[in-house]
């Protein structure tokens, strides 16, 4: 069954976010969910998207496995059937990691390789992304010269991130920290798609987050690299100067765009077919990243 809501009652649940429930575990550690809830326009659906949870544990922890070496991580390698009690376990087997309790820095780190969604309209109206000079002439959909990185102000569930310029990220957390997670993020993006492409998927953008442990070192947290945190598209559906089909909610967002629906809470609820499609597309990419499923 799909799981919307968490309740364990052997841990603290400490925060609910758009996907995640977070428990307390000891004074370092925490118990991070990921259920089958999805957001669209910064509302939380009301459906749940089947093995949705799974799919974004395993291809995250795929990923950590995948760029290891590149920045510290939030990993402790702890099984999390092991930390709750026996009736618990099968609310995060397969969706759930024991990490680090960090402090988060607040700055969403967003790589763009290819311009698309926010950064395409930004583009059209000034030539830039978050400050960011761009060429003339691009297309919509069309390859960056190289990535950039385009940061934002991260903001409470249900309201929208800010974008801002990596100068107004220097003065928010300074310009050590702000250096440090610019070059993790475009490293972190450079591999992967790398890598992606041999499986034939274009990592279009996505999205990075960091905090710091104990003794300052940044470390890499979250979610990596999964449809919830990126564009992933299809190398053979790809044409420049059109949004490509996509393995991520970019469908739902679809749908809902042609509801008569004014973005708050609640939120439609999503046809049979709308929920079922969309899982398939989370699953398609944890098969074609990772040579795997969830069931």
């Amino acid at each position: 069954m799909p799981i919307l809501d968490t309740s364990l009652h052997s841990l603290k649940r400490i925060y609910r976010g758009k996907v995640r429930d977070s428990y307390e575990l000891g004074d370092d550690k925490l118990l991070i969910i990921a259920t089958d809830r999805i957001s669209a326009f910064d509302v939380i659906l009301e459906d749940p998207i089947p093995y949705k949870g799974m799919v974004l544990q395993a291809l995250t922890d795929f990923w950590f496995e995948k760029l290891d070496g590149i920045v510290p991580n939030h990993l402790t390698g702890i099984d999390p059937t092991t930390v709750v009690a026996a009736d618990e376990i099968a609310q995060v087997k397969g969706r759930s990691v024991v990490a680090m309790k960090l402090k988060p820095i607040p700055i969403e780190c967003v790589v763009r390789g290819y311009i698309i969604g926010g950064g395409w309209k930004d583009y059209q109206a000034t030539g830039k992304v978050c400050g960011v000079q761009l060429p003339a002439g691009l297309k919509q959909a069309q390859k960056l010269p190289e990535p950039i990185f385009t940061p934002a102000a991260k903001a409470e569930v249900g309201t929208h991130d800010e974008n801002i310029s990596f100068e107004k990220a220097c003065e928010m957390v300074g310009e050590h920290i702000a250096t440090q997670i610019r070059d993790y993020s475009l490293a972190l993006y450079q591999r992967a798609a790398e890598y992606a492409l041999t499986r034939g998927i274009i990592i279009a953008d996505t999205k990075f987050e960091f905090g710091q442990d104990e003794n300052g070192t940044v470390r890499l947290m979250d979610e990596v690299l999964t449809p919830d945190s990126s564009r992933f598209w299809p190398a053979d559906q790809y044409n420049e100067g059109m949004s490509p089909p996509s393995y991520d909610k970019q469908y739902i967002r679809d749908w809902l765009e042609t509801q008569p629906w004014n973005k708050t809470s609640p939120s439609p609820r999503l046809p049979k077919e709308v929920i079922e499609k969309t899982s398939e597309k989370y699953r398609e990419a944890l098969r074609r990243l990772a040579d795997r499923d969830v069931i």
